[in-house]
């Protein structure tokens, strides 16, 4: 987590960091601008996905970028949802950045 928040941070990203996905909740849950999440498929208690659906009833156009150390979970297409992409571990900090430049548009 901390190393995804240096890389953001250092591409010029503003970044939001939480711990689990109930500090995660409580972001989204708040007035904060959002542009993307970024989230790890494996979270204690419930997992990204899980974590995603509940974003996505607050914020129903929100960009997700799952990151997962297991390759048949970023092939499972039904996985994913509108707007929602997976980066599998481990990855270099360039496809991460490239990633994240065609969620946004950037």
């Amino acid at each position: 987590r901390s190393l995804v928040v240096e890389v953001l941070t250092e591409l010029g990203y503003q970044t939001l960091e939480a711990g689990d996905a109930n500090e995660a909740l409580a972001i989204t849950e708040s007035s904060q601008r959002i542009d993307l999440l970024v989230s790890d498929v494996g979270l204690p208690g419930m997992n990204g996905r899980q974590m995603a659906d509940i974003v996505r009833q607050q914020r129903p156009t929100l960009k997700i970028l799952f990151a997962t150390g297991y390759a048949e979970s970023a092939a499972a297409r039904d996985f994913l949802g509108p707007d929602m992409a997976v980066i599998t571990k481990p990855f270099d900090i360039e496809s991460f950045a490239a990633k994240v430049r065609e969620m946004l548009g950037t």
